[in-house]
């Protein structure tokens, strides 16, 4: 016996399927010794950054790959074995998602054989296995030559030995090799109950009528080699292919390289040098008296920090998006650690002048920390969606994308799914739900569910506290960024599939924040802020009654007496950053006088910096 990978594999990013977050799957699957672990999500590559990094961790063998469901009820196994293959698989998942409403994908064995090339493919025969199949299968057996292979099951059914001689003569007639898989949606037995919950919530149906939509035992959870030697005895070539096919995928998501469009670089050799022009004609109109010498080597710093960590071209992605905004007239304000550079002022992302505050840019871009930029853009709410159509259509859908936003079970959504689930009536699921305080991503303790008359010794109450407990913090769906945007100088489908969005001309990529950061692909947040809208609307009030013209917001007075008279009393109902109670409550204290102070002010309230230890939040100003 000389090992054994596990390439069926179905995590619980493929929605209310598994029952295993990546990382258990990956840690179980190191604890046994398996060579290698595939990721095979349902039309889906969702999950994969997180078995990525979490395979990386414990240096394990990753297969990627994805289950193909097509819309005649066939499936098969899909792995690339190459970068190029891997952006096939992409695109041909994005091409599913682009034609179905959001959350399917319609697919067709014709689509495979289209984007097939380089992918190993894997059938999942049926349980009846007749005619129409055999048709089937012979066809993708013949597209996929030396590539393809026929999946075998062994889950201790009690017919398993017909149902391999059956399959392993399909594959003779066929011409391909067995390979063994254990179609895994846990990575312990343990997590049964976890799965027969979430087949009930997926079915829309109670533990006590799921009947044969249950699997009928807990054997789909990850196994050591010899197990499955065990289970495959008379077909141990099928256990030695899955050694082979990990071989044949060296495929690895380290491999994805990120690039910037490079359509704001025309006319010029680099983007650094694109960067540098554009930055110079921003002196010329944001400093008309001319340029301090401070200000000077601050901006020449910046650009040289830029140009070394290779992000001009980001920069300038952003400048065209606000360049934008401003033909249009529409208000915009780089937030963040964005206003700590005199570039971005330079270019008009943001209005903070460098000659009021002291700059720390390092704040925004730092090469000891490695870190790549990220900069907050607020637009007009009442206007943001014409910059983001703006950029859908500059760059093409198969370019660009919004970020996805993975959204996860709490306490209170997994107590009401499995309670109904567990068959608890109305009035039972509404009081536990009711115990929990607001997000909380806590469970229900027993002395809260005594509170709520119910007996936290009844077995389906303590069977739903169990599976809630276990529930909470799984994937719910996908849904999308507040305005996250990827953009790709060549097809970012080919980096990760894109799929639409339940809002109309709307399309999102499948990763989400954390995931894009884990292989370093940024993105723009283009964001909407209602206060920008009342402030265009002042304006224009301003010039309408009283023909006093305010261009943009770096032009609006920032020192006037008066306000800071009303800050100081905490009168600041109303006023952006400074409304929340904790704001209100600081400021008498505090009493800022100019506009540095509320910079501080703000800095010591929000929580970045009370958590990271750098301030304290009561600390008196002397």
């Amino acid at each position: 016996m000389t090992g054994y990978a596990e390439l069926q594999v179905t995590t619980n990013f493929s929605f209310l399927l598994g029952a295993s977050h990546p990382q258990e799957l990956v840690e179980q699957a190191a604890a046994l010794g398996l060579q290698a672990i595939a990721v095979t999500d349902r039309n889906s590559l969702a999950g994969a950054v997180r078995m990525h990094a979490a395979a990386k961790a414990v240096k394990l063998r990753l297969v990627v790959g994805a289950r193909l469901d097509f819309t005649c009820g066939r499936s098969v196994l899909a792995y690339p074995v190459d970068r190029a293959a891997y952006g096939r698989l992409s695109r041909l998942i994005t091409h599913g998602r682009r034609q179905a409403p959001k959350g399917e994908c319609h697919l067709a064995p014709a689509d495979l054989i289209s984007y097939g090339a380089g992918l190993i493919i894997a059938l999942l025969p049926p349980p009846e296995i007749d005619a129409d199949y055999r048709a089937h299968a012979r066809a993708l057996a013949a597209a996929f030559t030396g590539r393809c292979y026929l999946v075998a099951h062994a889950h201790l059914t009690g017919r398993d030995a017909g149902r391999l001689v059956c399959v392993a003569a399909l594959a003779a007639d066929l011409g391909v090799d067995l390979l063994a898989a254990n179609d895994v949606t846990q990575h312990r037995r343990e997590r049964k109950p976890l799965a027969d919950a979430l087949t009930c919530i997926r079915e829309k149906c109670t533990i006590d009528t799921a009947g044969w939509r249950l699997a009928a035992n807990a054997e789909r959870h990850l196994k050591a080699a010899e197990e499955m030697a065990d289970l495959f005895a008379a077909y141990p070539q099928a256990v030695a292919n899955t050694l082979r096919l990990a071989e044949r995928c060296p495929f690895s998501l380290d491999e994805l390289r990120y690039d910037y469009p490079q359509e704001v670089m025309a006319g010029y050799a680099t983007a650094q040098d694109a960067l540098v022009a554009l930055t110079e004609a921003g002196i010329g109109w944001r400093f008309p008296g001319g340029l301090p010498d401070k200000v000077r080597q601050q901006i020449d710093h910046e650009l040289t920090l830029i140009g070394q960590l290779n992000y001009a071209a980001y920069f300038l992605t952003v400048y065209d998006i606000v360049r934008f905004a401003r033909e249009q007239e529409i208000l915009c304000q780089g937030r963040g650690s964005a206003a700590n550079s005199a570039v971005c002022y330079c270019l008009g992302i943001t209005a903070v002048d460098p000659t009021a505050v002291d700059l720390l840019f390092e704040r925004f871009i730092s090469a000891a920390r490695n870190e790549p930029p990220d900069i907050d853009v607020d637009f007009e709410h009442e206007r943001r969606e014409e910059v983001i159509q703006y950029i859908y259509s500059k760059y093409g859908r198969h370019r660009a994308g919004l970020t996805a936003t993975v959204i996860s079970y709490r306490a209170r959504s997994a107590v009401r799914e499995v309670g109904k689930a567990m068959g608890l009536s109305e009035d039972a699921v509404s009081a536990l739900a009711g115990q929990i305080w607001g997000w909380s991503s806590d469970g229900v303790d027993e002395d809260r569910v005594r509170e709520a008359g119910l007996d936290p010794s009844s077995p389906r109450v303590a069977m739903t506290l169990d599976l809630t407990g276990q529930l909470i913090g799984f994937p719910r769906h996908l849904s999308q960024h507040v305005g996250g945007f990827v953009i790709a100088r060549e097809r970012l489908d080919d980096i990760v599939p894109i799929e639409n969005a339940a809002m109309e001309d709307r399309t999102v990529i499948e990763w989400d924040k954390d995931d894009i950061d884990a292989l370093g692909i940024l993105k723009v947040d283009v964001l909407a802020l209602g206060m920008l809208t009342c402030l265009r609307k002042s304006f224009d009030l301003l010039h309408h009654h009283y023909g006093v013209t305010i261009p943009d917001i770096a032009s609006v007075p920032t020192e006037d007496p008066k306000v800071y008279d009303m800050l100081c009393e905490g009168d600041s109902i109303g006023v952006f950053q400074v409304e929340r109670r904790a704001q209100m409550n600081f400021l008498p204290r505090m009493r800022p006088r100019t506009f540095y102070d509320l910079v501080i002010e703000v800095a010591i309230i929000r929580p970045g910096p009370i958590q990271g230890d750098m301030v304290h939040p009561y600390i008196r100003r002397r």
